[in-house]
């Protein structure tokens, strides 16, 4: 079928590439709508690797994906052909003890679309289980649903930071990740969250789209310390750790007040030493988030009811018999940029 296919490091084309799925009795079968191109796709596209993942072989790219069902498994029981759908990419082993122990994101051997050797959903169409395909409420478009992955990231975020009403939260990294894990922290009932970056075109951008709701920083031109104590003089209650940055890493602790909690959602290039007394003198409860589990409901109602707006993080569009040319753009990490989005 037509795909999306990365030949080798730097090489992308589209092309019919020689790929067979059988719809399972569990299964369905999605002819796919729209795709966000994720930073992971760029990374991969850039460099051939992510960590020890390594492109070997041409692989079809994309996992942020929405589409509309064409073909059901003779066991599915609650979708049907004409549905129209968005789906969790990551397929774990279901008799896994992590999915045993409902952990199932951490499942070492979870087949994730884009990520070698498993194709990913820049296709004709793709069969998934359907206990990892959702149907779209009427409300909401294929573009967003195909927002809903990179948004469930940000929504598993601010729930396992346990919000309390009024928290104050400071997010460090105004990528696509950073936004929605500020969007999910403002729906979860923050009354004030502080997006710091160092790019003041991105900064610029969000104050755009989504004006005093966000407070913005650039923490390379103003004392972000400053700011932060100027908002909540004890330090935020919460910290969502979103770039990877090892400098901001070291320093997490600084923002935090006692007693309050830093989400670690970037992922840095290396490992990275930070200051363990700063939080054990104060301390600070840490999490790590991989990934997500559980939250494509959760993340469909929230987007549904308005309480997320994720329309505006859409800022470039392209057809697929352009996807090259978007893979281009995309990589060339133009500031006014939030999510390029694919149409096929």
């Amino acid at each position: 079928m037509l795909s999306m296919v990365l030949e080798s490091k730097g090489n992308i084309t589209i092309r019919d590439f020689p790929i067979e799925e059988q719809v399972g009795s569990k299964d369905v079968r999605i002819a796919i709508s729209h795709v966000g191109i994720c930073g992971s796709d760029i990374h991969y596209y850039e460099y051939g690797n992510i960590g020890d993942f390594v492109v070997n072989e041409p692989m079809i790219l994309g996992h942020e994906a929405s589409g509309t069902i064409i073909e059901v498994g003779s066991e599915v029981k609650n979708l049907k052909v004409g549905d129209e759908v968005c789906m969790e990419p990551g397929i774990p082993n279901f008799h896994s003890i992590e999915s045993m122990e409902g952990m199932y994101n951490l499942d070492p051997s979870v087949r994730f679309w884009a990520t070698p050797p498993i194709h990913g959903c820049i296709r004709e169409s793709v069969v998934h289980p359907e206990s990892l395909t959702f149907r779209i409420p009427s409300n909401v478009s294929l573009e967003e649903g195909a927002l809903v992955e990179p948004v469930s990231i940000g929504v598993y975020s601010a729930k396992i930071a346990e919000i309390d009403p009024a928290d104050i939260a400071l997010v460090i990294g105004a990528g696509t990740i950073g936004l929605v894990t500020a969007l999910a922290a403002l729906a979860s009932g923050c009354s004030k969250v502080i997006v710091s970056d160092i790019n003041d075109q991105k900064l610029e951008l969000v104050k755009k789209i989504y004006g005093d709701k966000l407070v913005c920083v650039n923490s390379m031109n103003e004392d972000l310390l400053k700011v932060v104590h100027s908002i909540a003089p004890r330090g935020v209650d919460l910290l969502f750790e979103a770039s990877g940055a090892p400098n901001v890493l070291k320093e997490f602790s600084y923002f935090v007040r006692p007693g309050g909690k830093a989400i670690l959602i970037g992922m840095p290039n290396e490992p990275v030493p930070f200051d363990v007394v700063g939080a054990q003198v104060k301390e600070i409860t840490l999490k790590t988030v991989f990934r997500y589990r559980n939250m494509y409901p959760r993340t469909l109602n929230m987007i549904a009811s308005g309480a997320i707006n994720v329309k505006p993080l859409i800022t470039h569009r392209y057809e697929f018999k352009d996807a090259v040319e978007a893979f281009k753009f995309a990589a060339s990490s133009s500031a006014d940029t939030i999510k390029v989005m694919l149409s096929l």
